[in-house]
């Protein structure tokens, strides 16, 4: 019987020494396994900041892209921005200074030896050429064979020519139907024509030139064959830097 007792109490100890655990000491106070709520909040307040400086760089993104769109769509509009500077009749130019509320534009421009009104440049050439070719050396210039608008306009331009010569318009009827069209697309309007007394006569005359008639002594439109070598008049957009 004393030594069922005593097996027993071995066994318990065994026990007791195979868990590690002192009976008499204090219990181990156990970890806390809860994560603090401090860790987790910082990495959300993180990823919140991150968000909203991505959001505040999209809108900044979109808004330069807006305003970047508007410059260009204006630049476009504006052909006379579009001119190449590497033609040598364009370095050097003639500027005055002008009230044009465009950011940065003050000054308005012609190259040297063309002539300045309103919101154009005019070049009055005392080369002969056919229409056709009128067109292109005005096109190789960046520019466009005249087109008149307006009465003050035809004067100004017609004070800087020779009387004895006639000058090539870009006004044309290509069909030989009595459809006058300009070259830059501009709407003929009947009432804002310049034509000599009974002009134009047809009779195959397609082209239009500007001369001066010393009967009326006045300077007017008449039509003529498009193949006949006339002086000729281009005309640009004004330069504004």
């Amino acid at each position: 019987m004393a030594s069922e007792i005593t097996y027993a109490e071995v066994r318990f100890k065994n026990e007791l020494k195979s868990s590690g655990t002192n009976p008499d000491s204090p219990a181990a106070p156990k970890e806390n396994t809860t994560p603090h709520k401090s860790n987790l909040s910082f990495p959300k307040l993180l990823l919140g900041s991150l968000l909203i400086l991505a959001l505040l760089l999209a809108i900044s993104f979109f808004v330069a892209f807006i305003i970047f769109f508007k410059k260009y769509s204006q630049l476009l509009e504006e052909k006379k921005y579009t001119i190449s500077m590497k033609n040598p009749i364009y370095t050097n130019l003639e500027c005055v200074k002008t009230n044009w509320t465009m950011e940065g534009k003050v000054w308005s421009c012609c190259p040297k030896n063309w002539k300045s009104f309103s919101s154009s440049c005019y070049f009055i050439s005392t080369e002969a050429k056919s229409w056709n070719e009128s067109q292109e050396n005005c096109s190789r210039m960046g520019s466009h064979l005249v087109v008149i608008n307006s009465k003050e306009e035809q004067d100004f331009i017609t004070q800087n020519m020779d009387i004895y010569a006639a000058y090539y318009v870009g006004l044309s009827d290509p069909e030989g139907q009595g459809h006058w069209q300009w070259v830059d697309q501009t709407p003929y309007n009947q009432s804002a024509t310049f034509w000599h007394a009974g002009e134009p006569s047809y009779g195959g005359e397609h082209c239009v030139i500007l001369n001066y008639r010393e009967k009326r002594t006045s300077w007017g439109w008449n039509d003529c064959i498009c193949n006949i070598r006339q002086r000729l008049v281009c005309e640009m957009m004004k330069i504004y830097l």
